[in-house]
């Protein structure tokens, strides 16, 4: 069924879309006008009275009224009240009368009385922009089972949700849903939402649909691909063999090996072109050197804002950072993004449109180096095919540890050492300058004390122009690297042992697990040290005891919420009223599945 006219207006003022979503705004409270013969004390309650006497004091309003339905005097108080209010009471008049009952020592007044004409009836009350009489009308005529049905939804959640909204037998409680209503309001909210993420999704004809065996090729590389890699390259090979440009995100652990999955993909491209935008010069740079270094069968260029303009015709894998989208790019059949998330939908798109053809597209591939709770990935793929790898190809050893200003000396020691065996060990401050509200020192504070102490210390943050200069320099010859969370997503460090994450309750697991994958990179043994001012903490206690990406992102769920992924990733407020991503994993494979069923 779809929305009317009349109804469309009001569907705009609401903010909503669909019948669903009207359903999923639910009574904030209900009327009870039953007429009861038991007097409920503290409870909105029915009376059928006739009005007795009506006196007017200077600030009140005092009614007595004989309650036929309990066979008891009741006296109604109404302060301040309109003048319409006067004229609704008339000594001897009976009618049906709503409010609030209490009694003491005998004595029972019936609070701010109102008279009612919806006898016999469970009235919900909304929160709404629309008048109460309009969003009643509304619910009326728009909230039925054929409608919710009409939108795809299991005639059992359907008939759950009216049950709050037209109840009959008892008034719901708010407070304490019981479990069958819970999960209808869960599975509706998810099903509501997953729809309009497949509404989203937009299908174009490929540039190309032929990709090369890769097997040979991987077969001669020093090492050998996990079975994960495999498998997502497989997937990419199905995708990019479609007359349908694909779509398809790729979610890694910290050191997964995603770089041999962007390679491989590059390889069953050639030798149609393809492009590769990574967020950082440095991060370019390490592709660039790993391409040229696994794929010489291709010309390979590189393009940041330092690269001189060069004819890009002539390459078949064209790496870069956003400069690329200032260049004139020549088309190519396949669009890479690593680390998707630094970089805005606008951008992403812009990079896709500059080397499309007319109608058709190139296929499209993000990688993200940020796990995301299982959840979130099964909801994601209503809109994008998305892929997990959740192995590494080697174990790393990092010991993690939560230290406090006692553990200070040990910490030192253990830095010396690292030193001195030829490791390099980083020290992440939550601020460049000092801070009243912050307990912690900052960079501009902490670094006289560390190059007093030691040789090739080096510092950056987030507004260093020169950050990435700064960053290559301490990796050949630094000792200490002192920054913010700057150095979270890309560079390589393979002589980097230590980390230690000063004031680590104020960062979310997932950053901290970002952090603590700078270190071991090749093998080394790693220490993550947490510093914190805090004499406990659940969040990091668990943290420590965690290795895997994924499960450190279902964590985060549970001590923060998940992002809304119609708006983009914003990761500290959730847009689920009644879903849990931490725990609904079920009702999530249930949706899925239903949603499938109607393609």
């Amino acid at each position: 069924m779809k929305i009317t006219k009349e109804q469309e207006e009001k569907f705009k003022k609401l903010g909503l879309s669909s019948y669903i979503e009207l359903a999923l705004m639910v009574p904030s409270s209900y009327e009870d006008l039953r007429v009861g013969d038991k007097l409920q004390i503290h409870s909105m309650q029915l009376i059928d009275a006739t009005v007795e006497s009506v006196y007017r004091a200077p600030n009140s309003l005092q009614i007595t009224f004989f309650a036929h339905n309990f066979g008891h005097t009741i006296t109604g108080v109404i302060f301040r009240p309109k003048p319409y209010m006067i004229h609704q009471f008339k000594a001897g008049e009976r009618d049906y009368y709503y409010g609030m009952i209490e009694c003491k020592n005998g004595f029972c007044t019936l609070g701010m009385p109102k008279k009612v004409i919806n006898i016999g009836e469970i009235t919900p009350k909304y929160r709404s922009p629309l008048r109460s009489d309009v969003m009643l009308r509304l619910m009326k005529s728009a909230l039925t089972k054929e409608n919710l049905v009409s939108e795809g939804l299991k005639e059992e959640i359907a008939e759950e949700l009216l049950r709050l909204h037209f109840p009959t037998q008892t008034t719901p409680n708010l407070r304490d849903l019981d479990a069958k209503t819970l999960y209808a309001l869960k599975y509706s909210e998810l099903f509501s939402y997953m729809k309009q993420l497949s509404n989203k999704r937009r299908y174009f004809k490929a540039l190309t649909s032929s990709p090369r065996d890769y097997t040979e090729w991987a077969s001669i590389l020093p090492f050998r691909l996990t079975n994960e890699q495999i498998q997502v390259i497989e997937d990419i090979k199905r995708d990019v063999s479609q007359e349908v440009s694909a779509r398809r995100m790729i979610v890694g652990d910290v050191g997964s090996g995603k770089t041999m999955v962007i390679l491989a993909s590059a390889f069953m491209n050639y030798p149609n072109r393809s492009i590769l935008m990574a967020p950082t010069t440095i991060l370019a740079n390490q592709l660039y050197e790993e391409a040229k270094k696994f794929l010489p069968i291709m010309q390979i260029a590189l393009v940041t804002n330092r690269t001189k303009a060069i004819d890009l015709d002539e390459y078949d894998f064209i790496i870069g950072t956003h400069a690329l989208l200032y260049r004139e790019l020549p088309c190519a059949s396949l669009v890479m993004v690593d680390e998707q998330h630094r970089f805005g939908t606008a951008q992403r798109n812009l990079l896709e449109k500059l080397v499309s053809s007319g109608e058709r597209k190139p296929h499209f591939l993000q990688f993200s180096a940020t796990p995301i709770p299982r959840t979130q990935a099964m909801i994601e793929t209503a809109h994008i095919d998305v892929s997990l790898i959740t192995s590494t190809p080697f174990v790393k050893d990092i010991t993690s540890r939560v230290i406090h200003k006692e553990d200070f000396k040990e910490l030192l020691e253990h830095i010396k050492d690292e030193i001195q065996r030829g490791n390099q060990v980083l020290l992440v401050y939550p601020l460049v300058e000092q801070s009243e509200v912050l307990e912690y020192q900052s960079i501009d504070e902490a670094r006289g004390f560390w190059e007093k102490r030691f040789s090739n210390v080096y510092v950056t943050h987030g507004k260093d122009k020169e950050k990435e200069e700064i960053l290559l320099e301490f990796s050949k010859n630094g000792d200490v690297l002192i920054a913010t969370t700057v150095v979270e997503v890309g560079i390589s460090l393979p002589r980097l042992s230590t980390v230690v994450i000063v004031g680590a309750e104020r960062l979310g697991l997932s950053t901290l697990h970002q952090l603590r994958g700078r270190v071991s990179r090749t093998g080394l043994k790693g220490h993550c040290f947490l510093y914190t001012n805090q004499n406990s903490s659940e969040r990091l206690d668990r943290f420590v005891q965690t290795t895997s990406g994924f499960d450190i992102a279902n964590l985060d769920l549970k001590f923060r919420k998940g992002g809304d992924l119609l708006k983009g990733h914003n990761q500290s407020g959730s847009q689920f009223k009644w879903v849990d991503l931490a725990e609904d994993e079920d009702i999530v494979k249930s949706v899925k599945g239903d949603l499938g069923k109607r393609k």
